[in-house]
């Protein structure tokens, strides 16, 4: 179904069909069919991520006494694999790793000590993410600035101290270069902003900084603290800024549609308000097929290894957002909802307070 909004330059674009065309019922029975996992297929993905990984990090110590720069360069892959790992943890959380609820809990509770990040506590926030999505009426709080868009109308009414401070942590050089290490070196080390009742997550914080802090400190012991710092610290940033990064691209575009809460259905936020990143062989690779964001929101219990043929086998499936590697770097730009023109804008497209009223007179 073409879209007869679209214009000459737009139509090489993909075709975007809408959620009511669609036999809903009939898209998640299809999709069901991908959602079980292979222990061999899992299995073989641990060993393909942590074992480059790890012989990554040991190589990286022992060029610290040849080159730093030659070490700088090695943490470039180590970071991918770290990205990767960090997508095993992501499906763990969602129950989809493994058939055993236990192995995917310990599995994930691995994978999140080389993340840096408390599994339990990510999971349940996570979790929220997953049931509100490109809802305006619905959006987290606390430190995830990357799961929220304020309305133009709703960027214009705040005042002008809060209204700067909006716009800056959502400049690209911060929301996506200074924050995300910084979210996970330092934020994850706080449970600021878990509730008080949960508990178990906030314990999670705790356990995996005691862990944490252990592994450091006998690192230090062995390498030195000095070179634990050298190693270390550059994988997690790079890897913390390109997973923050695909994070974002991928709810917060150019065609991203987002929902008031009555017109929210999960189908009709995820094939039109996430988007299919068409990525390089080895990028995909390396992301673990994340790029399928459509398919993932659709179904969080495919594994990731059962993405890419899900939507290749579902014709509906590939007509929706799609962005290649250059769109996705431009979509950092896009930040607010326009309701009248139903469409994403840059901060730079929202008539100021006074135009605004002035246009209105």
């Amino acid at each position: 179904m073409s879209d007869p909004s679209m214009t000459a330059p737009d139509a090489a674009r993909p075709i975007v069909r809408e959620a009511a065309a669609f036999d809903a019922a009939a898209l998640h029975r299809q999709l069901a069919a991908h959602q079980s996992a292979s222990t061999a297929r899992s299995l073989g993905q641990l060993a393909s991520s942590f074992l480059p990984f790890l012989a990554l990090c040991a190589t990286m110590y022992g060029t610290l006494a040849v080159s730093y720069g030659l070490t700088l360069v090695l943490a470039v892959p180590a970071a991918g694999f770290l990205v990767r790992i960090f997508i095993i943890q992501h499906d763990c959380g969602h129950g989809a790793f493994f058939r055993s609820r236990a192995a995917n809990t310990w599995v994930g509770r691995l994978c999140s000590i080389a993340t840096l990040t408390p599994y339990a506590n990510w999971r349940r926030q996570h979790a929220g993410h997953h049931a509100n999505w490109n809802n305006l009426d619905h959006q987290a709080s606390g430190s995830d600035i990357y799961s929220a868009c304020l309305t133009t109308a709703d960027y214009r009414r705040l005042r002008p101290v809060p209204r700067l401070l909006h716009r800056l942590l959502r400049h690209p050089a911060i929301a996506l270069v200074v924050l995300p290490p910084l979210v996970f070196l330092l934020l994850y080390r706080v449970p600021f902003d878990t509730p008080a009742h949960w508990r178990r997550e906030r314990r999670s914080v705790h356990a995996t900084n005691l862990v944490l802090a252990t592994l450091v400190v006998g690192l230090g012991l062995v390498a030195g603290f000095g070179a634990v710092a050298l190693v270390q610290l550059p994988i997690m940033v790079l890897a913390a800024i390109a997973g923050v990064w695909l994070f974002s691209v991928q709810h917060r575009f150019e065609d991203a549609h987002w929902f008031t809460q009555g017109d929210w259905s999960a189908t009709a936020a995820a094939l039109r308000g996430t988007s299919y990143l068409r990525l390089p062989a080895i990028l995909q690779w390396f992301t673990g097929n994340i790029g399928f964001h459509h398919v993932h929101h659709l179904n969080p219990r495919i594994p990731n290894y059962r993405l890419a043929a899900c939507h290749a086998q579902n014709v509906d499936l590939q007509h929706v957002p799609t962005l290649s590697l250059r769109d996705a770097l431009k979509a950092s730009t896009y930040c607010l909802w326009d309701e009248a023109q139903q469409r994403m804008v840059r901060f730079g497209d929202c008539p100021r307070p006074a135009a605004a009223a002035d246009a209105t007179r």
